[in-house]
């Protein structure tokens, strides 16, 4: 095959070129232009269509996450239902039932239980709760199932500032805290009790006179003074404790500075140890400790536990040394509960665990209890009348009341009883935590879970409790048996606090003391305002003032002589 190549012309292969060179500037830059606008607008398709599919994608994922959240739900109805656990409201993923909670937490819990039934299922971050609203459900609790709850969950409150949940509130059942359950019985034990009688009769006998001396001083001697007893009677309790512990008092008149100063001092670490005490959000839900200190809670735990510390330490090194000049070094009689424990060689920490743990439980409590009571009676000064009636009647009015008259003086314990009833020292008992399954009220209670007693919503069961808002001494008159003591100001059970005992001697014998030598009055008109506080005591919102003045029939014979 032959192949003929056709000879172009120069000049016709150069004409195109420079037809397209030879092209105005107009038309090309309005060739570019349109390129631009069309690479513009295939950006903005591009952008839109990746829009649109990212919020289809979106919309996919919240629907499937919610429908997952939705089967969970159902899932854990169902399996709830299959366990037969205590009914529940509503809960949020993670936090559970935690934004339900508000202060005061034990009215939010009557309110709860009201609804729901008086075993309740709550759910706090990871921790499950069972709230016990019932005398039924309680005395279920602290009986057929007491060594079952006689744990404690550990919290962060008591891991800081009580020595790692070492002490007798807050460890769990075992060994160790059957040992300092025997060392408290035996200090608190009837004998030691009546051992202990001169040092309760001596701070109610200074207690009174510097009452008798403000009113007289105050009113020119024949009138009413203005007092405030919160801090008469923190000082009451604390001594009478103290005095028990060391052998000294540190608040008062007759204290010099020194020890007065440790007192204030002690005194401030017993109140910030209450406000800091209890439930913490980082207890229920763990990433709060890792990601930031909770609103600063946990260095002011810490610095609260440094400072009682310092404190306890001291007394510990006071009483070692003492007992080493009593006797050259030798072994001398234990006097006080820090001889005793030194003597058995128990360590420095597990000493000073156990003087706070009585201090914190035995000072707030008996002091909060008694500016209860005044409260009330300066409300219904009648009931306060009849129970003076009572006292001159069988104390006299001749001398001070002594703990053999309390148990003569039944108005007098009707009174107690009802300020227990309707203001409890601890509003909830402190935490209990179940050591395996069990059931309450019928309901099945998983092992670990924390069981919440609301000992006041029982004082205030109507299907218990006649008018249970009202204050009614009289109910508990011809009462026998077990029906007078349908109350549970200090728990029941092996985990029941130990010292009811001397609380309710305190209490009597200063309640006694303040209704036969004064005359008492409301400061104005208005009753007295009976709203709580926070903490774990349930204090008066606002310190009780009252208007105080000595009976004429007590000032030559007793309160002259004090």
């Amino acid at each position: 095959m032959v192949l003929s190549v056709k000879k172009l012309d120069p000049t016709n292969s150069i004409k195109p070129l420079a037809c397209c060179i030879s092209l105005p500037t107009h038309s090309l830059s309005l060739s570019l232009s349109l390129s631009l606008s069309l690479k513009r607008n295939y950006r903005k398709r591009q952008k839109s269509l990746l829009h649109s599919i990212f919020m289809d994608d979106l919309w996919v994922h919240i629907i499937s996450a919610s429908f997952v959240l939705f089967l969970l739900f159902l899932f854990k109805l169902q399996r709830s239902n299959k366990r037969n656990l205590p009914p529940s409201p509503p809960s949020l993923p993670i936090i559970g039932h935690l934004l339900l909670i508000k202060e005061p937490v034990h009215r939010t819990l009557q309110s709860l239980s009201d609804r729901y039934g008086p075993v309740l299922s709550l759910s706090f971050g990871s921790r499950s709760v069972v709230v016990i609203s019932s005398l039924s459900s309680a005395e279920e609790c602290f009986t057929r199932n007491d060594i079952i709850l006689a744990n404690r969950p550990r919290l962060l409150s008591s891991e800081i500032m009580l020595y790692g949940n070492t002490t007798i509130g807050s460890t769990s059942y075992g060994p160790h805290w059957l040992n300092l359950r025997r060392l408290t019985l035996k200090i608190l034990s009837p004998h030691h009790l009546a051992g202990s009688l001169a040092v309760r009769l001596e701070e109610l006998r200074l207690l009174v006179k510097s009452l008798h001396e403000v009113a007289m001083a105050a009113a020119g001697g024949g009138g009413f003074a203005r007092v405030e007893l919160r801090s008469r009677l923190q000082e009451l309790s604390f001594n009478i404790i103290m005095r028990m512990i060391s052998g000294k008092r540190y608040l008062g008149a007759t204290v010099d500075a020194g020890d007065a100063e440790v007192g204030m001092r002690f005194l401030e670490v017993i109140s910030e140890h209450f406000e800091l005490s209890g439930t913490d959000p980082s207890d229920f839900l763990s990433a709060l400790r890792m990601v930031a200190d909770f609103k600063g809670r946990e260095r002011k735990m810490e610095d609260v536990a440094k400072r009682a510390d310092v404190i306890l330490q001291g007394l510990i090194d006071e009483l070692r040394s003492r007992m080493k000049r009593s006797n050259g070094g030798r072994e001398v009689e234990s006097k006080t509960m820090i001889d005793s424990m030194l003597s058995e060689g128990y360590s420095d920490d597990i000493i000073k665990g156990h003087i706070l743990s009585l201090l914190i439980a035995g000072t707030d409590t008996s002091a909060v209890t008694i500016e209860w009571i005044m409260s009330l009676l300066l409300n219904h000064p009648n009931v306060m009348k009849k129970a003076r009636v009572e006292l001159d009647e069988v104390v006299g009015r001749d001398r001070l009341p002594n703990e053999t008259d309390i148990h003569k003086l039944p108005c007098l314990h009707n009174i107690i009883n009802e300020a227990f009833r309707l203001f409890p020292p601890a509003p909830l008992l402190v935490p209990h935590e179940s050591a395996e399954d069990c059931t309450i009220g019928g309901f099945n209670v998983p092992r670990g879970t924390m069981i919440l007693v609301n000992v006041w919503t029982i004082h205030r069961d109507a299907n218990v409790w006649d008018d249970p808002t009202s204050f009614k001494p009289e109910r508990y008159e011809g009462l026998k048996g077990d029906q007078a003591y349908r109350l549970l100001p200090f728990g029941m059970g092996r985990r029941s606090c130990p010292g009811a005992g001397l609380a309710n001697k305190a209490v009597s014998l200063a309640l006694a003391a303040l209704i036969q030598c004064f005359e008492w009055e409301r400061v104005g008109e208005e009753p007295v305002d009976l709203s709580e506080g926070t903490g774990l005591t349930m204090p008066k919102r606002e310190p009780l003032e009252a208007m105080c003045k000595a009976r004429g029939c007590m000032i030559a014979n007793v309160l002259a002589q004090l």
